[in-house]
């Protein structure tokens, strides 16, 4: 691997990959290292926080809904399938950001793809509404996620889930960034989101396993707040 910087406020670095799959092949086992308190810990800190921000963003979520409602009368949420935990699909929460038919549109829309490997981003999709350009642009169309944090699907500090159609076309060793909970903010997150290529991606989700420590989540969740109000590589 030859490291690079990281632009924003990341510390971790990123990676050219040369041999992909070589030398970080025992994610699981790390995680099964991991201390039984610390998982304890995690999860209650996970339903605390996330229904705390559930009753202080109360106003955001009614006020994003009726913008929402009101610009095209489509559902306020947006529910899809996504790869959990050891590669089992939920059904994952977002405030809806484009038109009622953008799903339909999703093979139309691959030949533009902007990202690298399995995942899928452009910056300027067409399917996007007026108030979806806003709520993404804040990171507020994730907030609903807070749900699947208390559910159990989620967890506040872990790899974004992506696609389930998508992880299941991954190698191996890409799975294993989901050997843990997904979650709402990780090094990703953190580190540039959209503007980070695919295979950086993973490697900063398995960074983030062998780091994974209440230290490390408390920090992650420090520098997302600021990138959010930035828009940092949101879109």
């Amino acid at each position: 691997m030859q490291e690079k910087t990281v632009t924003g406020s990341i510390e971790k670095p990123r990676f050219e990959i040369v041999n992909a799959g070589i030398g970080r092949c025992n994610m699981r086992e790390i995680y099964r290292g991991k201390s039984k308190i610390y998982k304890l810990i995690k999860r209650v800190m996970d339903v605390l926080l996330s229904a705390a921000a559930l009753l202080i963003l109360s106003p955001v979520f009614l006020i994003t809904a009726v913008v929402i409602k009101c610009e095209d009368r489509g559902p306020v949420f947006f529910v899809q399938q996504r790869a959990g935990k050891d590669m089992k699909p939920f059904s994952i929460y977002k405030f809806r950001s484009m038109y009622v038919d953008a799903e339909k549109r999703m093979d139309e829309m691959m030949k533009n793809n902007e990202q690298t490997g399995h995942a899928f981003k452009i910056k300027n999709d067409p399917r996007i509404t007026r108030a979806g350009k806003v709520i993404r642009r804040f990171s507020i169309d994730e907030l609903p996620q807070l749900i699947n944090i208390i559910k159990g699907d989620m967890s506040i500090v872990g790899p974004r889930p992506i696609l389930t159609f998508q992880m299941e076309a991954c190698s191996p060793y890409e799975r294993q960034r989901l050997v843990v909970q997904p979650g709402l903010t990780c090094y990703w997150q953190i580190g540039g989101r959209a503007d980070v290529t695919w295979e950086e991606w993973v490697e900063l989700d398995l960074d983030y396993i062998e780091d994974m420590g209440l230290w490390t989540d408390f920090k992650i969740i420090a520098r997302t707040v600021p990138v959010v109000f930035r828009g940092d590589g949101a879109y």
